[in-house]
């Protein structure tokens, strides 16, 4: 618990109406859109200036508490739950694009800014900011850059490493360094961008953040193909790829999320499909043209049943919006939504579909599943109510064996949300001994006091995370957990 003469010396940093404590404040920043993991900071910071950020970090090394960094708080993998005695630093506020810079095709922002906003500014101006996380309307591009978020758009344009050039961040110890900048090409020395970017705010926080832009593509075409089994949506995405076609979304619905979509968006899907498949290809005009043909005739031929053009761009984005809602679509179905993150190659998502809808039968649990069929990343999504101890308890052996399922197939526990709280029980378990001790030794050397968002990704020392035991059996519990990681999870 931070102290009554330490809270005195964050007001002198921040000064007083940037210090929050209340009952209230605490309560509001103790979770993020992780379901079943929070914890109470003791305090809020609302930093204004890169100079506050450094002293506290300086602070935090002299005083030993953790610091968090927190945007819209809209990680679903426990990124920005707090720690053991610790303050959250809220960086929604820093919310200026700086610069968009046409000549060069970059722009620099602040970590805060709403990542749709930013798109719709730089696509006013005829560029292109492709990563498209399902949370655009809220999310922040620190946030992104933190947890390397991938969308929508990843299959034809990649996540959102791909388009970070470089950035100011305040590292641990304090100090402000400055990595990249606006050359196309830069070899010099490691490739340090690359380690902090999709570092879930463990190792800097980002103070300023340089993109890339791209051309906007001239012309789209949007599908929905609907299908009477998953099979036959599968076989399309590999028939798509097979055809050396690049699709810029290649998304993917089951019946459960087409029929909560459905009654949440009113679109007129029929809700006895067994999947649906939205599909976009975008370029120039000719190309897009000829794409959605050869589309329009490989979705007939693989058995869909109905397929469906958008007529014009405001009916494109109301199917793209569709999408994009499926997690709150889900939601409303049970009071506990556990929105989940697997990848497996291409190849085996007909596979990972079939195990996943096996597995939630065997064990009586509701899944719905959605993602991005075109690069294997599916979100299995457990609808519940954390009131029912053991039907937790069976959703959570659920999403056990699909994680390791993933890992069997070739694939991967998380294909954008991060690793966080979460998940790092199951790192630890799925990978070799030199990769998790590289992660470890590498979270030491930049931050040994581990004072930044610390127990996040990897345990280097045990700490007290998540939310605290409250009776002897949850005690009990917590202690015989010390011995199996795997058992930590929720």
């Amino acid at each position: 618990m931070i102290t009554e003469a330490l809270k005195k010396k964050l007001k002198e940093i921040f000064g007083e109406s940037n210090f929050l404590d209340s009952p209230e404040h605490r309560i509001a920043y103790s979770y993020d859109g992780t379901a079943l993991l929070g914890a109470l900071p003791d305090a809020i910071l609302i930093p204004t200036n890169v100079e506050q950020l450094s002293r506290l970090m300086k602070l935090a090394n002299e005083e030993r508490f953790a610091v968090i960094p927190r945007g819209s708080g809209t990680g679903l993998s426990g990124g920005s739950i707090p720690s053991e005695n610790s303050v959250i630093i809220l960086m929604n506020k820093w919310d200026k694009i700086i610069q968009i810079d046409p000549d060069n095709l970059t722009a620099w922002v602040e970590p805060g800014v709403i990542t749709g906003r930013f798109q719709s500014q730089v696509e006013s101006m005829k560029f292109f900011y492709p990563p498209d996380p399902g949370s655009s309307q809220i999310c922040t591009i620190g946030g992104n850059v933190a947890e390397n978020a991938g969308g929508l758009r990843g299959l034809k344009y990649g996540v959102t490493k791909n388009y970070v050039l470089g950035f100011e961040a305040v590292m641990p110890n304090g100090d402000v360094m400055h990595i990249g900048g606006k050359n196309t090409k830069d070899v010099a020395g490691y490739n340090l961008k690359d380690v902090l970017v999709g570092s879930e705010g463990t190792l800097c926080v980002f103070t300023k953040i340089l993109l890339k832009l791209i051309p906007i593509p001239s012309a789209s075409k949007t599908f929905l193909a609907f299908y009477d089994s998953i099979g036959r949506a599968a076989e399309t995405v590999s028939a798509i790829i097979s055809a050396r076609i690049m699709p810029a979304m290649l998304e993917f619905l089951d019946n459960p999320t087409i029929r909560a979509v459905e009654d949440f968006s009113h679109l007129g899907m029929d809700k006895n499909s067994g999947a649906v498949l939205l599909i976009e290809v975008d370029g120039p005009r000719a190309v897009v043209d000829e794409d959605a043909s050869a589309i329009a005739q490989i979705c007939k031929s693989a058995g869909a049943v109905t397929v469906r053009a958008a007529t014009d761009n405001a009916e494109a984005a109301r199917l793209k919006a569709a999408r994009k809602s499926a997690f709150a679509a889900l939601a409303r179905i049970r009071p506990t939504t556990i929105l989940e993150d697997v990848t497996v190659p291409r190849s085996e998502v007909p596979v990972m579909v079939d195990f996943i809808n096996e597995t939630a039968k065997k064990h009586a649990v509701q899944i719905g599943t959605f993602g991005h069929a075109g690069d294997g990343n599916l979100h299995p999504t457990g609808l519940t109510d954390e009131r029912d101890k053991k039907e937790i308890e069976k959703v959570k052996e659920v999403f056990r064996k699909l994680f390791a399922k993933a890992v069997e197939l070739g694939g991967t526990i998380t294909g954008e949300h991060g690793v966080g709280l979460a998940k790092k029980a199951f790192l630890e378990e799925l990978y070799d001994s030199p990769y998790i001790e590289l992660l470890k030794t590498t979270k030491r050397m930049l931050d040994p006091n581990l004072i930044l968002n610390p127990g996040k990704i990897i345990s280097v020392e045990p700490r007290c995370e998540g939310a605290l035991p409250r009776s002897r059996e949850q005690i009990e519990k917590a202690t015989r957990n010390m011995d199996n990681p795997s058992e930590a999870y929720f």
